[in-house]
């Protein structure tokens, strides 16, 4: 079965126009420009963008929600950030208290919302770490909130609670390191972010389970910068030449 455009008054010949053939034997159609045929979708898919990039915290093309990655990566860079500044010291401090609200409701609650949100823009990545961060900040602050009596139960054990603060760090050093083997196709800063964040859990690990306060605070400044890249790719994901002069450079590892 042929169908052939008709020819148009502004000059174009029957010869030049696109015709549209069903071939009965396979069922496939074709597109003829002249003497040239081409399968429907070879000519789709070069009409199509070559290469399409799918960084870690993307929503998908169809999706009609925002990016949620931004948020998520703000509620863990804020929330590591002044938890940090603790581990290692900075200005005296030693009390970790000032970092349970941001645990609960920012690190803890919104991030933990942000993730849900990744689970419904399709990006299996970004549901498994934000969620999963989200809880840990939760489950860090359920530890420090005495109502919980989890630190109470350590009473005259202060060797056993810094073991088992130790264990709960290893777990998540081990999760957060199995996330950067998947981040070796995204960006450098993305694969940064998780690398130091690895590094982070293992020296505040070891930092509770030698009782060796130098140690927690290589951990803390490590976590300091697990933040600041945080941040950036945070702005990366949210900085547009629609709303700012300044833009992120990413350099996909790929390169």
């Amino acid at each position: 079965m042929v169908d052939t455009a008709s020819a148009h008054s502004n000059g174009y010949s029957e010869e030049s126009s696109i015709q549209k053939v069903q071939v009965a034997s396979d069922s496939r159609d074709y597109v003829i420009f002249g003497n040239l045929k081409i399968y429907r979708h070879e000519l789709q898919a070069a009409l199509m963008d070559s290469i399409v990039v799918q960084q870690p915290y993307t929503p998908s093309a169809r999706s009609k929600f925002a990016n949620p990655g931004p948020l998520g990566l703000c509620a863990f860079g804020i929330s590591t950030l002044v938890l940090c500044l603790i581990n290692a010291g900075a200005y005296g401090m030693r009390i970790p208290n000032a970092a349970v609200g941001l645990a609960c409701f920012f690190g803890g609650a919104i991030q933990l919302f942000a993730g849900v949100w990744e689970f419904f823009v399709g990006n299996t990545f970004g549901f498994t770490a934000l969620t999963s961060y989200g809880a840990f900040w939760l489950a860090w602050a359920a530890i420090q909130i005495p109502s919980f009596g989890i630190k109470a139960a350590y009473t005259g054990e202060s060797e056993q609670y810094a073991t088992a603060a130790g264990f709960f760090l290893t777990g998540w050093a081990i999760f957060t390191f199995m996330l950067t083997l998947l981040t070796f196709k995204s960006s450098v800063a993305f694969c940064a972010l998780f690398s130091c964040l690895t590094i982070t859990f293992i020296f505040l690990a070891a930092g509770d389970f030698t009782g060796i306060f130098t140690v927690t605070r290589v951990g803390g400044i490590f976590g300091v910068i697990t933040a600041v890249l945080a941040f950036y790719n945070a702005f990366a994901a949210t900085a547009t030449k629609q709303n700012s002069y300044i833009r992120a450079n990413v350099i996909p590892l790929s390169k």
